[in-house]
């Protein structure tokens, strides 16, 4: 698999306190993003120490302060953001694209603030401002859901095909947020049978850009992905992360065949280099 530089995770600090050290430009956008997630603001450390607070941010201008500051939080049990500085950070916060309670995360691990800036600029024009909506209401429609499909699989696969391009409740499309109820209580009326399902393919390059369209979908809905020991890591890591994963030993004669190790009522995706 594929290597990730850090590992991105949601974390509610709703009602729980957080440090933030320094003044000035560098430590306001740490106090707004903080009291944005519903955090306390604390600005004694040791406080904070006996406390027993768990996140800080430092924004001292003098470097040598900051170094001291990241030593003594991190003995304290704390984690530490640095600003300017991920030499010395245990985390980076992300450029963030808000559609709540849809959030989008972009992070480049402290490399480029600019580059995760224009990133999430380029999503904001692609993302209708009705996404959050739409979360919300299919959270809502959860239990119409659960009752027509209470196989956990089935409900994965519905929900794919309503969710994907062009589908009932395609998530780019502005209106798909007004027809969640409409579609659910149809599920619930005449749920579809989903059985399992095998889709195979040739892998051309160890590029994941050179996936058709097609391929890296399949690859993003898979339960299982049976691939061939040559198959790169970078293509195995656009499946989703909770997917079996299966190394083939069959070969080529496997490709277009029944797989042996198919999840019978969920999708399967064989894949071999060319």
């Amino acid at each position: 698999m594929s290597e990730l530089a850090s590992l991105p995770l949601f974390h509610n600090i709703k009602g729980q306190s957080v440090l933030v050290l320094g003044d000035g430009d560098a430590a306001e956008p740490k106090r707004r993003l903080v009291e944005r997630a519903g955090g306390i603001i604390e600005d004694d450390q040791q406080r904070a120490i006996d406390e027993g607070v768990r996140i800080a941010f430092v924004a001292y201008e003098d470097a040598k302060a900051c170094e001291v500051a990241a030593i003594n939080l991190r003995c304290a049990g704390m984690i530490v953001n640095v600003v300017d500085r991920p030499d010395l950070c245990d985390f980076t916060t992300p450029s963030i694209l808000d559609r709540n309670p849809v959030l989008i995360a972009v992070g480049t691990g402290g490399a480029s603030a600019g580059l995760a800036k224009h990133v999430r600029l380029r999503l904001e024009r692609i993302l209708p401002q009705s996404l959050g909506e739409l979360a919300k209401r299919l959270f809502a429609a959860r239990p119409m859901i659960r009752k027509a499909y209470p196989d956990g699989t089935s409900r994965r696969r519905a929900i794919d095909e309503a969710l994907r391009e062009g589908g009932a409740l395609d998530a780019l499309e502005a209106k798909s947020a007004q027809a969640v109820e409409e579609w659910a209580q149809g599920a619930a009326r005449t749920p579809q049978s989903f059985g399992g399902r095998n889709e195979a393919f040739v892998v051309t390059s160890s590029d994941p850009e050179d996936l058709t369209l097609r391929q890296a979908r399949l690859l993003g809905e898979a339960d299982a992905v049976c691939a061939a020991r040559d198959v790169a890591p970078e293509i195995l890591a656009r499946a989703r992360a909770d997917a079996v994963r299966i190394t083939c030993e069959k070969g080529p004669e496997c490709l277009g065949n029944s797989c042996p190790f198919a999840d019978q009522s969920g999708l399967t995706v064989v894949l071999r280099s060319a």
